[in-house]
């Protein structure tokens, strides 16, 4: 399973940028975004921006990254990291759905 980490740029450089992430710093590579300006938000993965993101993504990425940690260490009573699911069914993207058959 890929697990992408969302970042913020704190300084960039053509197509490489100084972001702080759940991790602390890093370095990313812009290839596939693209140059950006110092705090847009991108979703990394092995260190490459994969897609650029609002910050509300980045927290609810980052609150389902925490729960699987809280998981890990047998923390109980998740409904807080899930708050945009608790009382509400999950959606799908809208590029699965326009793909079922009723």
């Amino acid at each position: 399973m890929c697990v992408g980490i969302p970042a913020r740029v704190r300084r960039a450089n053509g197509l490489r940028a100084q972001c702080e992430s759940r991790n602390g710093p890093c370095m990313v590579d812009l290839s596939l975004t693209g140059p950006l300006a110092p705090n847009t938000w991108v979703l990394t993965f092995l260190g490459v921006a994969r897609e650029v993101i609002d910050e509300a993504r980045a927290r609810d990425i980052e609150s389902a990254l925490a729960s699987l940690d809280a998981i890990a260490h047998g923390e109980s009573g998740l409904d807080a990291y899930f708050a945009d699911l608790v009382d509400r069914e999950p959606e799908l993207p809208t590029h699965l759905r326009e793909n079922i058959t009723q």
